[in-house]
This record gives C-alpha cells, structure tokens and sequence, in this order.
C-alpha cells in the first residue's frame, strides 16, 4: 500500500475518475446576409459554448466542467440486476426482520459514483458552481451484526491503469463506517465548529427507528441521524431526519465561507445495489446564532455491485488491521459513554489524527505483528491527545 503521506486527502480520491459533461455548441443562427464588419459595426464575437445542466438549463462549458479526480481506473463488470424486493426483505416476517434484510444487503463489492451539484444560492452575486463527480471501487463488509446493532465498513480498493496499459496492484484506504442501531436511547450529534455532543431520545421518538452513525476513515465520529426504514411493494428506503454535518473534504479543500453541512438523507435499495441521496443546505452560523446559508446542493451516490475486479485484496488487508480499529472503536466508545460534549482539534503537533492511526497500522500492513496491549495503548492515547473536552 502507498504510504498515506504521499495521497492527497489520504490521497485516496485523487484516483477517483473524473467524467465529462458533454459540450454543445450554441445553435446556428437563421440564414441571413452578415453585414461587412466596419468601424461602428464591428464583427460579433463568437457564441460561448455552452453545456445543459439539469436544473440550470444552459451555462458556460467551462462552468459545467465537474470537479473531481482524474486518474484512470481498470474496468469493471457489473452484477446481474436482481428483481425487488431483494429475497432476504421479501422473505423477512417482521418489519423488524426487513429493515435487518435491508442494511446487512448494503454489504458487497461496488463501483461507487459520486454526484453532486449545488442549486441554488442565496447571495445577490452568485454564480453556478462546477459540479463534483467521481468514483471508485469499494468493498463493504458487516463487522458486526448483534441483532440490534449491525456496523458495515467501508475500504476502497483501486486498481489504476498505467500509461503503458497494464492495471496496477490493488491499492486499499479504508474509507468510512457506517453503524445502525435500533431503537437508540441516545445520539451524539454534531453541532458545528468541530463539537459533538449527546442528545438523549424519548422512547417514542425512536420507536421502531434506526440511526445512522457515519464514522471518518480514522474512526473519529461524523454525523448520526434517525430515520425509518419502509418497505413498500418493490420499493425499500430508509429516510433520515435532518441533521447537521462537518463539511466534506471535496468542499473544506476548495470552500471557506460557510462551517456547516445541514440536510437529510434517503438509502433506496435498487436492482443494482444502493442509492444514497442527499438534500444539503450549506449553512455559515450556528451555536445558537441567526440561521444563515450560501446555497443549497443535491447529491446522489450510486452504489453498484460488480463481479469484477475482486476486491478479496480488502479481506488481507482487515486481517492485518481490523484488530487494531477494534481497538480504536472501543477507545471512541468510551469517549461517547463519558463525555456529554466534546470536541475534536484539527491537528497536534503538526499531524492529524487520521496520520496517527495510519501510521500505526501501515506498520502492520508491512508485516509487523499486532500486540493487542500496545494496541490499546495507542488508540486511546492518540484519541486522547486530539480531544478538546469542555
């Protein structure tokens, strides 16, 4: 594996596959004599070219143009569809039984595509912003499954083709986690300016409910919601309350006018895999201040199950890793069980937490053997360093 310091944002979604809006040129004016250009009639400019974006109609091309990464990744082969609902969801006799059918199915290997576009925004003088597109291969796996808890990790798994035409080795980053908890007594929610902080629930709000928790690729905590799964004919969702979020890093990278992502979600299982969608409202106070937002942004991403390439090179690499991030999601459990309110510093001494830990396991990634006791010793004092407890 490439050594982390080496990646741009980890490095990993610099590999991503950037795509191209197809451009179109402004139509032909009717058949008409053009008047000899002269000094009080000089000879127009040439039409801008010009690209459809949905919502916006026809902008700019070179405003069109999306963001995102720009290496070149190996083909794939994607999974047969299946029919909906899924089997396991159709068999299930309980709705408690269907939603668990439900999240354990987001598990598997994936091309992921990212898509997102901003739709609106509230200054006098905006202009549209170029929208975000790109996409990786990813292996989800279930970590844990308690009944009531089930807890899926996610770890890109990247092969790149080379200038000469040959795929490259697989390249692995663990990416983000995701745990679902049924009928939860309470939340650590995040409130802005890098704080989180408990929310206790009354039973009645989360009967039937399951939360979604999203964890960084270092397992410090993001965002959670609570939300319903429904199950309707062929049609299988869970819908998520609104909720507040740190920016993204494809926004943090490039944008320093507003702190706050605020804005619900919605999972849709497909014939294909899984859709995640995304409503944002990208908001600048909060803390008790007056509400106030730059824009609005739409995003959709599409999880669908491939046959090829393996990502089996993900299951070597969690054998060497998966008990050192034990360790550091029992250390993060710890955190919520005691503290009602804490936040998290951007860097100590020069480093950010997710350095750390990567450092820690690349170590074990290059054969080193896992000592469970300096294990914990280190997920709990690197934790320890980077909290900022009221």
């Amino acid at each position: 594996m490439k050594p982390v310091s080496s990646f741009p944002w980890l490095g990993f979604l610099a590999a991503l596959l950037s795509s191209g809006c197809q451009q179109v040129s402004a139509p032909p004016a009717a058949a008409t004599v053009a008047p000899v250009p002269t000094a009080t009639n000089p000879a127009p400019s040439p039409a801008p070219e010009t690209a459809y974006v949905f919502g916006w109609g026809e902008l700019p091309a070179d405003t069109t143009r999306p963001r995102g990464g720009s290496s070149r990744g190996a083909p794939v082969t994607l999974a047969p569809a299946q029919t909906l609902p899924l089997p396991a969801v159709a068999a299930a006799t309980t709705a408690f039984e269907r939603d668990r059918a439900a999240i354990l199915s987001l598990a598997g290997d994936y091309k992921v595509s990212f898509h997102f576009l901003e739709v609106l925004g509230f200054a006098p003088d905006h202009k549209p912003k170029a929208p975000y597109h790109s996409w990786a291969t990813e292996h989800v796996r279930v970590i844990a499954d308690t009944g009531r808890f089930i807890s899926l990790q996610h770890t890109l798994v990247m092969f790149f083709k080379k200038e000469d035409g040959t795929i490259s080795a697989p390249m692995l980053q663990k990416h983000w986690r995701q745990d679902w908890t049924y009928e939860p007594v309470e939340l650590h929610t995040f409130r802005g300016d890098r704080t989180w902080a408990r929310r206790t629930l009354d039973p009645a709000e989360s009967r039937g409910a399951w939360s979604q928790s999203v964890w960084q690729v270092d397992d410090s905590p993001r965002y959670t919601a609570l939300g319903r799964w429904t199950h309707d004919g062929n049609r299988t969702l869970w819908t998520g309350e609104n909720s507040w979020r740190p920016l993204p890093r494809r926004e943090h990278t490039v944008r320093n006018d507003y702190g706050v992502m605020e804005g619900a979600h919605r999972l849709v299982l497909t014939p294909t895999g899984w859709l995640h969608e995304q409503l944002n409202w990208k908001r600048v106070a909060g803390g008790g201040l007056p509400a106030a937002y730059v824009g609005e942004e739409w995003g959709l991403d599409r999880y669908d199950r491939i046959t090829a390439p393996s990502l089996s090179a993900a299951d070597e690499d969690w054998k060497k890793t998966g008990p050192y991030w034990a360790a550091v999601r029992r250390a993060w459990a710890d955190v919520l069980a005691k503290y009602d309110r804490f936040a998290l510093r951007t860097q100590v001494d020069g480093k950010r937490l997710f350095e750390e830990h990567f450092a820690y396991t690349e170590k074990l990634e290059d054969g080193q053997p896992y000592e469970p006791a300096d294990g914990e010793r280190h997920a709990r004092e690197t934790i320890a360093r980077f909290l900022d407890v009221p």
